[in-house]
């Protein structure tokens, strides 16, 4: 039996389809790879780099494997993993598959693995971030259309679009996520549940508001004030329940001054 080499590097197009060609490129060279990127990747490598074409029918070969070989729950860690912000999450999907297609099933409970470990980490903040997305997702309306803007840290949107369709199946809306220049783009049908599609947006330049969203905004401002409790207003438990990241595209923080621990109203609410 033919040893592998080690120190190869493959480069590919970024798509999930292309990161198992390079798995299955990866088997038939018999190459052990040292690093693993996308052509959208702009750091550099001190090892010379061999670009794989992206193979559909390769691609869907592995990951029928994955699923026989492993388990149906490692193609969605997997799945959910290629939508992570770990910066390497090509890397950390390919060393989970080398050890999946080697121990098998038990791979799903090697906790205490690095690339195991780290996987699972990365595909916890990912849906942490996208269970939260389906409450703090804001739309306004232009038009026909709601439009939302969102900046997630992940590639949220795969993971939005199935709670977002079924909620407003009867509307055409929009999520942009600017992060990342994609938009979850749904259109409503007077039958049916709608179709959705994401698709790369370079950029989005919102109109201005019309007085009709500008009257909504104010009525939700309004509303979130007038629900408040002065006495039991606790700046510190909503940063951790409502992230202050999250506030640029929050309509009722609009204009809400940064909390500051040691401010004299900090001190009078505490």
């Amino acid at each position: 039996m033919a040893a592998w080499i080690s120190d190869a590097a493959y480069a590919y197009d970024g798509s999930f389809d292309g990161l198992l060609s390079c798995v299955f490129e990866s088997y038939a060279r018999k190459e052990d790879l040292v690093d693993l990127r996308s052509d959208a990747d702009p750091q550099y490598t001190l090892f010379v780099t061999r670009w794989v074409e992206t193979c559909p029918e390769k691609a869907n070969r592995v990951y029928a494997a994955i699923g026989q070989k492993i388990s149906p729950a490692a193609q969605e860690l997997v799945r959910r993993g290629f939508l992570t912000c770990d910066p390497q999450k090509d890397l950390l999907i390919y060393r989970f598959l080398r050890l999946g297609f080697k121990h098998g099933r038990a791979v799903m409970d090697m906790l205490t693995e690095n690339t195991v470990h780290r996987l699972r980490k990365a595909v916890r903040h990912l849906n942490t971030e996208s269970h939260a997305l389906m409450g703090f997702v804001r739309f306004s309306v232009y038009g026909e259309t709601l439009v939302s803007v969102i900046e997630p840290r992940n590639r949220v949107l795969p993971l939005l679009a199935a709670h977002f369709c079924d909620r407003y199946r009867k509307e055409s809306f929009m999520i942009y996520d600017k992060t990342h220049g994609q938009a979850l783009i749904h259109r409503a049908e007077e039958a049916g549940a709608g179709k959705a599609e994401i698709v790369d947006v370079d950029e989005l330049i919102m109109p201005e508001a019309g007085e009709q969203e500008q009257a909504y905004r104010r009525l939700w401002k309004q509303f979130y004030e007038t629900v408040a409790i002065r006495e039991r207003i606790n700046p510190r438990a909503q940063m951790s329940h409502m992230p202050k990241r999250y506030w640029g595209q929050l309509t009722e923080m609009q204009g809400v001054r940064e909390y500051r621990p040691d401010s004299p109203e900090s001190k009078r609410l505490r």
